[in-house]
């Protein structure tokens, strides 16, 4: 059932810093390296709790099996990768509204591309997301202002490092950083890092916990001065039948350093309805807690899993 990187994400993401190159370079170098050391320690993920038998984890042909794991709806990203050989999909609409004593704005985000791609070994996934966003902004008692254009491409590796074992959760990395492909104002002109941890822990048949702790570097929106951006996140998943589930999150995005931009957090739910193994389809709604969130946003959005994609790997059905 796992959940998204729609809307708030990619605003994170999406202004990430000068050494993207060289950080991804050396993240794709290290998991390499590390994937020869897991090789006597089992293949789907890079390390294995020392306690016993490593935690559980899934091979490609295992996740293929199953209904899919995805990184939305929610704010917080699955630890597990998508497996060897198979290629996932997620996309998505969001519209978001927030008013303040001088002016409203509107936004509408689509259409969330997020292509998941597991290469090189069971632990490591590449991402590839894109997006288009148009907002309008309105001052009361004034004019009418439009931004709109294509956000940064999104860029990213994603390491599948342990298995949950016991109380010791499943956890995994994403490193990222954002290329700039659209207009200055919404797409920025530098590409800019980030990194986040993630971490989960299936409590029982039909419930779940998952956080994601996440640093990148920032560009203040009214000045363009950097800053360090740190989000944290917090998400209970619920399976209610085989075909649908549900979560709860909240979670924080708190700028270090920035001149205006403030900070935002967010109580946001949804669910999510299995119509095969392979082809997801989510709705949610969020609001904001504090001054400097957004009111409110709402979006669904749909995920797949090509068959036709899939290389070399077989469902063991």
């Amino acid at each position: 059932m796992r959940q998204f990187i729609t809307l708030p994400t990619l605003r994170v993401v999406r202004r990430h810093g000068r050494n993207g190159r060289r950080l991804c370079a050396v993240a794709v170098s290290l998991a390499v390296a590390l994937g020869t050391h897991s090789r006597s320690r089992g293949d789907n993920v890079i390390f294995l709790w020392g306690r016993g038998d490593g935690g559980e984890s899934k091979s490609a042909a295992e996740k293929l099996a199953e209904p899919l794991v995805t990184d939305r709806p929610d704010f917080t990203n699955s630890a597990a990768t998508v497996g060897l050989g198979l290629t996932q999909i997620e996309e998505g609409y969001t519209y978001s509204y927030n008013a303040n004593g001088v002016g409203s704005t509107t936004s509408h985000s689509f259409p969330e591309t997020l292509v998941r791609m597991g290469v090189l070994a069971e632990w490591f996934e590449a991402r590839l997301g894109w997006n288009y966003s148009a907002a309008a902004n309105t001052e009361f008692g004034a004019g009418k202002s439009d931004d709109s254009g294509s956000e940064p491409l999104y860029l990213g590796v994603k390491l599948a490092l342990a298995g949950q074992e016991d109380f010791l959760p499943e956890t995994g990395l994403v490193v990222q950083m954002s290329v700039p492909t659209g207009p200055t104002n919404v797409s920025g002109d530098e590409m800019l890092p980030g990194v986040a941890w993630l971490y989960g822990w299936d409590l029982n048949d039909w419930i779940s916990l998952g956080g994601m702790a996440q640093g990148n570097r920032a560009l203040d929106s009214q000045t363009s001065r950097p800053y360090f951006e740190y989000s944290q996140s917090w998400s209970v998943g619920y399976d209610l039948s085989e075909e649908l589930g549900a979560y709860t999150e909240w979670y924080v995005i708190a700028p270090d350093g920035a001149d205006f931009d403030p900070c935002q957090n967010y109580f946001d739910a949804g669910f999510t309805y299995l119509l095969s193994d392979n082809l997801q389809l989510d709705i949610r709604y969020g609001v904001g807690l504090n001054e400097g969130a957004d009111d409110y946003f709402a979006g669904a959005g749909v995920t797949w899993r090509p068959l036709c994609l899939a290389r070399n790997v077989q469902s063991g059905r």
